[in-house]
């Protein structure tokens, strides 16, 4: 899954817009993007508006409000009532037991944790091994907790954040995370330099908040024609040795292959 999008919860019209994007999947906004005056309403209207989502087809989460907040309680009764295909994204997840207060209240249902604290970040593997389906941060929070600038400017203040993310995630036997959204909808150029920061990092896709990011992130997190022609070329080399019986395979520059290498091979023709 390359591409995420983040819609306004009390913008039914933009929901129907958002499944139709091509985003991989769209997660509905009860929290951020909804003023504290028209929470009800999106809450209210959220059946209304995933119903014209196909299953299997575009994947939905909905992000709820936070553990402890107003409304997280009444978040949690509407997407009760949604399919269970869709998942909830919970926000500022600080610790295991902010997962499992919501997967006890949602059973069955696939919950995505959103770590955004300081404390988040040091809970980052026992977050992830609460049973969640993936993990991801929320960095506007987090950077303005650290002091770090918006924009480009503070990305690198974030490296080992983000790293010590996609080390938690693997650890725990997770899909590998997507990036976190990129403010500035204007700045093409520069979401495409922070995605392949991102996935030089480890990251396997991207959270947007505006379709016109979603072919950048696309571009950026997808698999280039060398690098696919290369995974092939490993795979096939493995194949004639493995009906030859040969022992040692190597590739045409010389590079002798290892276990680890065809598995990242079999990745990359998988993405």
């Amino acid at each position: 899954m390359l591409t995420s999008l983040y819609v306004p919860g009390d913008r039914p019209d933009r929901v129907a817009k958002a499944l139709g994007s091509g985003a991989d999947c769209v997660i509905v906004d009860l929290e951020d993007a909804v003023a504290a005056s028209h929470k009800g309403a999106a809450r209210d209207a959220l059946a209304g508006a995933l119903a014209e989502a196909a299953p299997g087809i575009v994947a939905v989460q909905v992000r709820v409000n936070a553990r402890g907040s107003a409304w997280h309680e009444a978040d949690l009764a509407a997407v009760a009532e949604l399919d269970p295909a869709v998942g909830v994204r919970v926000p500022k997840v600080a610790g295991p037991d902010d997962v499992t207060a919501v997967t006890a209240a949602l059973p069955g249902r696939e919950v995505h944790a959103l770590i955004e604290t300081a404390l988040g970040v040091e809970q980052a593997f026992a977050i992830a091994s609460a049973g969640v389906a993936s993990v991801a941060l929320g960095e506007a929070d987090l950077r303005a907790e650290l002091g770090l600038a918006t924009g480009e400017e503070g990305e690198p203040g974030l490296a080992w954040v983000r790293s010590r993310l996609v080390v938690a995630a693997a650890a725990a036997g997770l899909p590998a995370p997507q990036l976190s959204v990129y403010a500035d909808v204007k700045d093409l150029d520069g979401l495409a330099r922070s995605s392949a920061g991102g996935r030089a990092l480890g990251f396997v896709g991207r959270t947007a908040i505006h379709p016109v990011q979603l072919p950048v992130i696309r571009e950026a997190f997808a698999p280039t024609a060398a690098e696919i022609a290369r995974a092939q070329e490993i795979i096939d080399r493995v194949g004639a040795a493995e009906a030859d019986g040969s022992g040692t395979v190597v590739l045409e520059d010389g590079t002798f292959l290892d276990v680890a290498m065809v598995r990242a091979a079999r990745r990359v023709l998988g993405a």
